[in-house]
């Protein structure tokens, strides 16, 4: 072999050894990116994991703050047949007669006033009593013909024991209304067949108070006097906002918190006979 095909042979390996580095060197990146590309799918894989894993427990947490809370909120009953059946949260105001009308026939206002107060104050009272109480320190009046309490004087009465409190028309949008009750403590509603009946029947005009609103799913607890059945349900805000009385000048009255220094009254204790349930 002459030093011209030397030269030629030692050249063809030295271009294969370079052609087998590059070669090898392509695999090697194209491996290296390979195998980046699966860790980074297996670190998004588990951090989608853990973050469905942590939206799942704060959901649950979620739900059982919501549980506790809703133990603890007070959901009196006014009529008469709840009292007689013996069922959780009626008692004997049901068959009171103030001047001369049947609280179990007007006292929905006066529950969701006891309610609130019950719930949001160290101290509690019977709706009997809350009637008993607005009659002193605003123009509240029952008569034989109409006994339900209005807008401003329920104002009147819960401002006196601590609450500051806000009475309003219906939000003209939903996602107004939601977040309304997002930052409210509490609210009672007046709701009416006539303006939507998919939940509340054979209704012309009736005070509820809901509670505890829950962003996730747009619920809300419901404490219903009038009605055994709903008192005590979680039920989708549309429901109420549907519902709510456009015929009447206000609609919702807002509760935004509780003043213990605010509250004049500090009235204790319900001498009535009532079922108060176990849970409470």
């Amino acid at each position: 072999m002459n030093k011209r095909n030397i030269k030629l042979f030692i050249i063809g390996i030295v271009v294969l050894l370079v052609a087998g580095m590059l070669f090898l060197g392509v695999a090697y990146v194209q491996e290296k990116a390979k195998h980046k590309a699966q860790l980074e799918e297996i670190e998004q894989q588990q951090a989608e994991t853990e973050e469905e894993e942590e939206e799942a427990s704060t959901s649950q947490q979620l739900k059982e703050e919501l549980a506790e809370a809703e133990r603890n909120t007070y959901t009196f009953l006014q009529g008469p047949k709840s009292w007689e059946k013996s069922i959780d949260w009626s008692g004997e105001w049901s068959g009171a007669i103030v001047n001369g009308n049947a609280f179990g026939s007007f006292g929905c206002g006066l529950c969701a006033m006891a309610n609130i107060y019950d719930t949001l104050s160290p101290y509690e009272v019977s709706p009997l009593r809350m009637c008993k109480y607005a009659q002193k320190v605003s123009a509240y009046a029952p008569t034989y013909e109409s006994g339900a309490i209005g807008w401003g004087d329920m104002k009147t009465v819960l401002k006196t024991v601590g609450m500051d409190v806000e009475v309003a028309t219906k939000p003209d949008n939903y996602e107004d209304f939601c977040e309304n009750l997002k930052n409210a403590k509490s609210a009672i509603v007046l709701v009416c067949s006539e303006d939507d009946d998919s939940y509340w029947e054979d209704t012309p005009g009736h005070y509820v108070n809901i509670w505890h609103y829950n962003e996730e799913e747009e619920t809300v607890f419901l404490a219903d006097p009038g009605e055994p059945s709903h008192n005590r349900d979680r039920i989708d805000v549309e429901y109420v906002y549907d519902a709510l009385k456009t015929s009447s000048k206000f609609q919702v009255l807002y509760v935004w918190s509780y003043d213990e220094d605010d509250n004049t009254w500090k009235g204790d204790g319900i001498k009535d006979n009532w079922n108060r349930p176990d849970y409470l």
